[in-house]
């Protein structure tokens, strides 16, 4: 498969031209990649009017996975704000308020987007001991979706999540679409599920609009991600996708992302078989440690989830002392440790992975997670974003009302959603998980 992109740039490099233009390293090497990290001069065409090279390669990107396909530079938080725009202004052109219907473990891109699009929320909430997972089922949603006072513009689902658990999207797109609503889908995590011998990607599963973070899983640089549009939609949402992305994304995307994105579809094209075997040796993996007694959570072939206590270990100590091995996670709570994988892993990381886990099993620590409750929404995502605000500490904010997301990333999901008042409860919560600190309205009463 051609790769417009790279070419393009490769030859200007070649050809060691005097540099009259932006970025100002003007090609010299400071970290080695400036010869190749240009901007949008002539015939380098631009991520939101991509009519050149860029959108050549996006065609490519998009017949790989059998979508319209459009790139981001900006991870997928860019896509996420695309995904609710489009919605949005679906919503509107009805004569709608927008309304979305969200399971609960959204990431707090999704927060962010809602208060900057003044979008309502319905959260949804499943089963789940951990509050990165939310295993709601079709019969769940079509219950919410027919007793609904007003129908949403959209459902908002996240799969994977980021312990690994997969929501069924062919029966969530049904019940989506028996109500005539749009299923929209973080699949940031997913971008490799296309490639299985079985496609599990979203959009193949009948997801209407999904994003992957190619960065992820494939072997793309940090910040490349994917919007995907399906065929099946009406052309209003591709033709609205690039002023979509226009309108949150940097006006000086990265070439140095927007390359890795053009080379993994070359990637794909001549080296798909290779993800269908890595999966294989995903799947033996994960049955070996299995047998060592490790109990796996999560449905998802490219993450290991090992819920570190029924080995008798807390999660964050098992993660240290993988660290002390060189063996580093991706994430790890007091419960969990997630490992991400690819084919991309070096020779000899699954022996090294195993060696490291090659530790004494020890009783059971039987000490659960709060028991996570919703709280009780007392002004919208939006109001609280733009209300002035104070970080206290977070044993002291029970009764005061959340103004931003409080959590890193990873994991990035919010455990109280701005607008909600927090109670003793999510005080307990943030405790376990390690929250020190929120930001809060500051009232206005005296």
């Amino acid at each position: 498969m051609k790769t417009p992109i790279c070419d393009f740039i490769r030859d200007y490099a070649k050809d060691n031209p005097v540099r009259f233009h932006m970025p100002g390293h003007k090609g010299e090497s400071f970290l080695g990649c400036e010869p190749l990290d240009i901007t949008e001069i002539d015939g380098a065409d631009s991520l939101f009017e991509a009519r050149g090279i860029i959108g050549d390669s996006e065609k490519n990107a998009g017949e790989l996975f059998g979508a319209d396909t459009f790139y981001s530079a900006g991870g997928s938080t860019l896509c996420i704000q695309a995904m609710l725009y489009l919605a949005v202004l679906r919503a509107k052109n009805s004569g709608m308020r927008p309304l979305v219907f969200a399971a609960r473990n959204a990431h707090k891109a999704f927060v962010n987007a809602a208060a900057l699009l003044d979008i309502d929320i319905k959260w949804l909430y499943g089963k789940g001991e951990s509050y990165l997972s939310c295993g709601i089922d079709a019969k769940t949603l079509e219950s919410e979706l027919s007793a609904a006072e007003k129908k949403p513009a959209a459902v908002y689902l996240t799969s994977p999540d980021y312990l690994g658990n997969m929501a069924d999207i062919g029966a969530m797109a049904g019940a989506c679409h028996r109500f005539g609503v749009l299923l929209i889908v973080d699949n940031a995590h997913g971008a490799y599920l296309r490639f299985l011998p079985r496609s599990l990607h979203p959009i193949d599963l009948g997801a209407d609009i999904c994003c992957d973070s190619a960065h992820k899983t494939l072997p793309v640089l940090t910040g490349g991600a994917y919007l995907h549009i399906s065929k099946k939609l009406p052309d209003f949402f591709k033709d609205n996708a690039k002023n979509a992305m226009a309108l949150f994304g940097s006006t000086s995307p990265s070439y140095l992302i927007l390359q890795s994105l053009d080379m993994a579809n070359r990637y794909i094209d001549e080296r798909r078989d290779e993800i269908a075997h890595f999966a294989e040796k995903a799947a033996a993996l994960k049955s070996r440690l299995a047998a060592w007694g490790y109990e796996l959570t999560g449905d998802e072939p490219f993450k290991i989830t090992i819920n570190a206590k029924k080995y008798g270990y807390y999660g964050s100590r098992l993660a240290h002392s993988l660290a002390l091995k060189k063996v580093i996670c991706e994430f790890a709570d007091p419960d969990y440790v997630v490992l991400m994988l690819s084919p991309q892993l070096k020779d000899g990381a699954f022996e090294a992975l195993e060696n490291a886990l090659l530790i004494p099993k020890k009783p059971e620590i039987d000490e659960k997670p709060p028991v996570f409750s919703p709280c009780r929404m007392v002004m919208t995502v939006r109001q609280a974003v733009f209300s002035p605000r104070e970080t206290i500490p977070a044993p002291q904010c029970a009764g005061r009302v959340l103004a931003a997301a409080n959590v890193s990333c990873p994991p990035a999901v919010p455990i109280v959603v701005c607008g909600e008042m927090i109670d003793q409860n999510a005080v307990r919560c943030f405790e376990y998980y390690g929250v020190r600190e929120c930001s809060v309205v500051i009232s206005s009463e005296p």
